[in-house]
């Protein structure tokens, strides 16, 4: 069974940045697609980013391209996103996720490809 244990949330002011962290247990010897969702308050989950841990296309969402950046530890049961200019619009709980198939998308990342979700870190971005 796959558990993912998200850390780094915070408060911030504009501009600052944020480093999150994720480590997953149960994920065995395959290869994983492995990400971050994020939820605002009033709105739908939204896909951030998204890795194979198999190597492969990185997924970003358009907004967070050239500010977020994700990576993975060599032991593949690590999983980090630096954020960096934040603005309050970026204001969310943030979700580790993962999925024992590879990353794919159509247009946006669906939250209905992973199947492991992490219990969220708050992010909180202040003018």
């Amino acid at each position: 069974q796959v558990q993912l244990v998200e850390s780094g949330g915070g408060s911030v002011q504009a501009g600052e940045s944020l480093r999150l962290s994720c480590v997953a247990s149960g994920f065995g010897t395959g290869d994983f697609c492995v990400g971050w969702f994020r939820q605002a308050p009033g709105k739908e989950r939204e896909g951030v980013t998204a890795i194979y841990t198999g190597g492969g296309n990185t997924y970003y969402h358009s907004s967070v391209k050239d500010r977020f950046t994700v990576s993975t530890g060599n032991a593949k049961n690590t999983l980090e996103l630096q954020m960096n200019d934040l603005k309050p619009q970026r204001t969310a709980t943030y979700y580790c996720v993962a999925d024992p198939d590879p990353c794919w998308w159509v247009g946006t990342l669906q939250a209905q490809h992973f199947r492991d979700w992490g219990k969220g870190t708050q992010v909180t971005v202040s003018s």
